[in-house]
């Protein structure tokens, strides 16, 4: 897809997308660990995918961000949402939709270099503030 094709996405679609390329991400991270007990695996993924570990997460890295990178994030944050969020504020859940939809963009507009630089960073600073 081209840039102004993905441009033109809905947010809450990017962030469909980007929910599963961040998922895949994560579970490589912690399969590089050496754990292999799958109930251990989920326990440990949790505190990655959850909205309060990527809302923080988003908020660390936006300065990192680049003008048009902040834009889509802060388009994304801004959208209205239609369903409530449970067990999360809804600032915390509209930061963690941004956060996946940046992903999603990435990822469509092809950019592996900053979508793995973006996941990574994102998985370190999660890890190391324990979300």
């Amino acid at each position: 897809m081209n840039y102004q094709e993905v441009k033109n996405i809905n947010t809450t679609a990017l962030a469909y997308l980007g929910d599963a390329v961040y998922e895949v991400a994560v579970r490589e991270f912690i399969m590089e660990t050496g754990q292999y007990n799958a109930d251990r695996l989920h326990q440990i993924a949790v505190r990655f995918v959850r909205a309060e570990g990527q809302a923080m997460a988003m908020k660390k890295l936006m300065p990192e961000l680049s003008e048009e990178e902040q834009a889509l994030v802060r388009r994304a944050r801004n959208r209205r949402i239609t369903s409530k969020p449970r067990h999360t504020h809804p600032v915390t859940y509209k930061l963690a939709t941004a956060f996946e939809a940046f992903i999603g963009y990435l990822y469509l507009t092809e950019n592996q270099e900053r979508l793995h630089w973006f996941m990574d960073r994102a998985i370190a600073v999660i890890n190391q503030n324990g979300a």
